[in-house]
């Protein structure tokens, strides 16, 4: 982990090589990248009226706050042109749509101080997503709305990508996350109580390494990198989008960044959609990441269900049997 690629010239294929090794991957804003930003910017206008959304939290109080993501982060992950963008998206960066496959996108933002740092606006602590469940061939993609500053993006701690860190991934099964702890997104505000994997041990945030983009650049980076947020000191809400990536042979394979430190359980690959035509990725092919599907009635997220329930962070369930 030790090049930051910019605007890069590569197939896809060398592109998710060099993201398998821990390097990153920035590139310019592109007509789909804008779009979606657009997206996001005008459904947080409405929402936060008449404030700038960046400086609303100096208005609203926090449950008033809470209260607004709860509705806005749905929103924009199940709008109509999401998904479509994102297919549009991965078209100009040179992806296979018949072979990539993606999870909905998300809305996220980050409150400046300590306004709100849980539930629906968690500060991530230094992480890999691999500890969520991920496969080790996910790719991260992350859009800034607004403009970002260092002092809050997020942050990269390289030396971490082959030193390995005790962590409690080994508490964490997917499909209770699912069941349990999405759905009580809503209910953090001050803390969060819910159970994620975390290190169990001091980490070194430096050196960390810290990107600043415009609006609608892409960063891409593996779900095996460990990342965190910035504490956010600049005096406005970041917002940003983020969704992520599967490439089918390497998802068959097995194939993708070394798995060195997670012990989770179950798998996320249920969530994803083929780029073509958001067709589910094959069953069996998720089965064969965890070796056992859901049990009747345990829940999975389904983006595109048409019987579902809502949870509190923006995402939906229904019962895995109807898959």
């Amino acid at each position: 982990m030790n090049t930051v690629f910019f605007d890069a010239k590569m197939t896809d294929e060398e592109r998710r090589r060099q993201l398998y090794r821990g390097q990153l991957m920035v590139f310019s804003p592109n007509k789909s990248s804008l779009a979606l930003c657009q997206v996001a910017h005008e459904l947080a206008q409405e929402a936060f009226t008449p404030h700038d959304p960046r400086e609303a939290q100096y208005h609203l109080p926090v449950e008033k706050y809470v209260e607004t993501l709860a509705t806005l982060k749905p929103r924009f992950i199940h709008h109509s042109r999401c998904k479509e963008l994102i297919r549009d998206l991965f078209q100009e960066m040179g992806c296979d749509l018949i072979r990539t496959y993606f999870d909905v996108p998300r809305l996220r933002t980050m409150t400046h101080g300590d306004y709100l740092t849980a539930g629906l606006a968690y500060a991530f602590h230094p992480h890999r997503d691999t500890w969520f469940s991920a496969p080790p061939c996910q790719l991260n993609w992350w859009i800034p709305v607004y403009g970002i500053q260092p002092e809050n993006t997020m942050a990269f701690h390289p030396r971490y990508w082959s030193q390995p860190v005790r962590n409690s991934s080994r508490d964490y099964n997917y499909y209770n996350w699912n069941r349990e702890g999405r759905r009580e997104a809503a209910k953090q505000i001050k803390t969060d109580t819910r159970k994620q994997p975390q290190a169990e041990e001091s980490i070194e945030l430096e050196p960390q390494l810290r990107i600043v983009c415009e609006p609608g650049s892409i960063l891409i980076f593996s779900g095996a990198c460990l990342h965190s947020t910035v504490p956010n000191t600049s005096g406005r809400t970041r917002f940003s989008i983020d969704f992520r990536s599967v490439n089918l042979d390497d998802v068959v394979a097995k194939a993708g960044a070394p798995n060195i430190d997670s012990e989770s359980t179950g798998t996320n690959l249920r969530d994803f959609l083929r780029g073509s035509d958001f067709a589910r990725l094959p069953e069996e092919i998720a089965d064969s990441y965890d070796g056992q599907p859901p049990a009747d009635g345990e829940l999975i997220f389904d983006p595109s269900a048409s019987s579902v329930s809502s949870c509190g962070d923006g995402s939906r369930l229904h019962h895995a049997v109807s898959v």
